[in-house]
């Protein structure tokens, strides 16, 4: 049964777009943990377009569930992991004109970059998951540079047509059981939403979705508390027909 990570950048942007102090990404994690959420995830970027300094101190705080810090992976966020020190460090690509993350590491030809990052934050007991696209080439490389984690891209999936989505939900059902094969625990995320999470939460060994827009625009309209529970109750009790059936459950 997969867990929920709430990802609150999006909650940041908005308070950004204004330069004020709301709304406050802070409290909004904990109404998110209200919900259910079982980790909250946010992207300290290089540019701070969203996530501040200060919202991840707070956040060290008061997050009782677990603190998923996604970063680049370079010296300057790995001084701020270690001081600050989440529950996890999930290590993403990242480019300044992307609007969001637009696909998953290189972990191939970054090899010798991620492998001094990895080890250094797990000698300080940090655990770490790569953000990676679904291949064999990519999973097998981080199983060979000993990441705990990898998370899997749900980028294809979710924009694919209805004649592609199921290749591509295929490749992530592959590249789950093939990362479990060499020892990788499993999580996903990527333009998940109400409407396409049911399959993703229904394959075996997939360990936490991590979704933030699409719960982030449902809050809008019935609040962030209840849109939390509602993804939640899609994850953990997605319909045994969905992982190929591709039904979706409506919202009320």
């Amino acid at each position: 049964m997969a867990s929920l990570g709430v990802n609150i950048d999006h909650i940041a942007n908005v308070r950004q777009a204004r330069k004020t102090v709301e709304p406050d990404p802070v409290p909004m994690a904990y109404l998110a943990e209200l919900g259910g959420a079982d980790c909250i995830t946010v992207h300290l970027r290089e540019d701070r377009r969203h996530i501040q300094d200060r919202d991840l101190e707070l956040l060290r705080h008061i997050v009782r569930s677990r603190l998923n810090l996604e970063m680049a992976a370079n010296s300057e966020m790995v001084a701020i992991a270690l001081r600050i020190r989440p529950d996890m460090v999930t290590l993403v690509p990242e480019r300044r004109q992307e609007v969001t993350t637009e696909g998953g590491l290189d972990v191939i030809n970054q090899a010798s970059q991620l492998s001094e990052i990895i080890k250094e934050l797990q000698l300080a007991s940090i655990p770490v998951s790569l953000f990676i696209d679904p291949l064999s080439s990519q999973i097998e490389a981080s199983s060979s540079l000993e990441a705990n984690w990898v998370e899997l891209h749900t980028g294809n999936y979710a924009q694919a047509d209805w004649e592609d989505q199921k290749f591509q939900l295929s490749r992530l059902v592959e590249g789950t059981a093939r990362a479990n094969c060499l020892g990788l625990r499993v999580n996903s995320g990527h333009g998940l939403t109400y409407q396409n999470v049911e399959p993703i939460a229904a394959i075996n060994g997939m360990e936490e979705l991590n979704i933030g827009h699409s719960i982030i625009s449902r809050a809008l309209a019935v609040g962030l508390q209840k849109a939390v529970r509602e993804m939640k109750e899609l994850i953990m009790n997605p319909r045994k027909e969905a992982l190929f059936g591709m039904h979706h459950k409506e919202l009320t």
